[in-house]
């Protein structure tokens, strides 16, 4: 198993996005019982203490990421390079996307108070916001959501896994349903 594990640690080190264990399979040519059984090589050899490393699962898929114990001293050089260009007005654009999608663009201004148009076209570019439909009402306004590029860079599985808001912050985020 140790030959398995090595050729998928390779495989994960290589790629730069998330691979599940479908294409962990498909690359590697090993059949899925045995990438399984790789994996759990891999995460039993991480969890030892002179390891820094870790399997971590994002956005559906794996990664081999700084053990989360060291991510706060090493998230000022590797972490941030997106991150930090994010401008206050843009993480808040973000953050509302977030935890309200599916969210029109209107809906966002509601929440926020402003005008949205500057930081919903950063997020598009940025690919940390995309098109995931059309609200059906008069005009058919966008919808915004999330993406994978979200979840990999606030290292989440899912946005199921977003911190739970307090019921003071929720109520910022509920939007009435006038559109």
């Amino acid at each position: 198993m140790e030959k398995e594990a090595a050729l998928l640690e390779a495989i994960l080190y290589l790629e730069t996005d998330p691979l599940d264990e479908a294409g962990l399979a498909r690359i590697s040519g090993l059949p899925r019982e045995m990438v399984l059984s790789a994996l759990e090589a891999l995460e039993n050899r991480y969890a030892q203490e002179e390891s820094g490393v870790e399997l971590s699962r994002i956005g559906g898929g794996i990664v081999i990421a700084p053990k989360k114990e060291y991510w706060n001293a090493l998230r000022e050089r590797y972490g941030r390079k997106n991150e930090s260009r994010l401008s206050r007005a843009a993480m808040e654009t973000l953050s509302i996307i977030a935890y309200s999608q599916p969210i029109t663009r209107s809906e966002v201004e509601a929440i926020r108070g402003v005008q949205a148009d500057t930081m919903i076209r950063l997020l598009l570019e940025r690919e940390l916001i995309r098109e995931v439909g059309k609200k059906d009402v008069p005009g058919k306004p966008v919808q915004y959501g999330t993406t994978k590029t979200f979840l990999k860079l606030f290292r989440l599985e899912s946005i199921a896994d977003l911190p739970k808001l307090h019921n003071q912050e929720a109520e910022r985020f509920e939007r009435e349903p006038t559109e």
